[in-house]
């Protein structure tokens, strides 16, 4: 029995999330298929960051286990053959049985890309998010600050994350404008369900003038997820990094997506 980890980008629009499901829609089902009939068996898929339906990656990493021998490019140009065309391996390495795609990665980075225009967009339509009211750029990166750090980020949580702990440690926040866009960079140990999207809801109220910066401050302290924004659209967020120690020696991602590497 060999191990193997992948490195896999998708577009995250054209599939409901990540985590298999009854009908078969989800990405991991699409690769297990893939991997099935490379391998003549059913295999089982390992993923650093479990991603919702419309959330995209530059750089999720999963591993299995096969039992038949491959050769490493079948694992790549075998896979992508029947795979749909929103998902592609990008990578394949054999790693020793104590590598674990979730609980070995030591840091995850998320990026979330935010049109700031009146006219809604069309080319990248499901790749960004939107938001047609001018954005104050400098009071959500003061806001963004506050986030930094070992916190419970409890106001950042969805109601159905099974996390054991709402605690996690954030080692980059950062808030750019780069033309009509506005990204968001996020860093850190692991993330709850929803809280990068939930963090960047949070950050628009403040760049839309609804709340001041150190409300964001008020809002981690008080860890009520009732009394913070929405959680902000799927479209515009990529998993764009995924850290593991050096000892497994894992390609790097070439980060090809668009719009990631601005």
């Amino acid at each position: 029995m060999a191990r193997i980890a992948l490195g896999l980008e998708y577009d995250g629009s054209g599939f409901c999330g990540w985590q298999t499901q009854p009908g078969g829609c989800a990405v991991q089902d699409h690769l297990e298929r893939a991997l099935a009939e490379v391998h003549s068996d059913p295999v089982a898929t390992v993923v650093a960051g479990r991603t919702d339906a419309g959330v995209h990656a530059a750089a999720q990493v999963v591993h299995f286990d096969a039992g038949h021998e491959r050769p490493v490019s079948a694992w790549v140009r075998g896979v992508n053959a029947l795979l749909p065309a929103g998902v592609s391996v990008l990578w394949a390495q054999p790693v020793g049985d104590g590598f674990h795609a979730r609980f070995g990665a030591r840091e995850r980075a998320y990026r979330y890309v935010l049109l700031n225009h009146p006219v809604r967009p069309a080319l990248m339509a499901g790749r960004v998010g939107w938001q047609h009211v001018p954005l104050d750029v400098a009071a959500m990166a003061e806001a963004a600050a506050h986030l930094l750090g070992r916190h419970d980020f409890s106001a950042f949580r969805a109601a159905q994350c099974q996390a054991r702990t709402p605690v996690r440690e954030l080692r980059t926040v950062r808030v750019a404008q780069h033309g009509h866009y506005v990204v968001f960079d996020f860093r850190g140990n692991a993330f709850l369900h929803h809280q990068v999207r939930n963090m960047v809801g949070a950050l628009v109220w403040i760049g839309l003038g609804r709340r001041p910066p150190a409300w964001l401050g008020e809002l981690l302290v008080g860890r009520d997820r009732r009394q913070a924004a929405a959680t902000y659209a799927p479209d515009g967020l990529y998993l764009v990094d995924v850290r593991y120690d050096a000892e497994w020696n894992l390609p790097e991602f070439d980060g090809r997506v668009p719009l990631v590497n601005i």
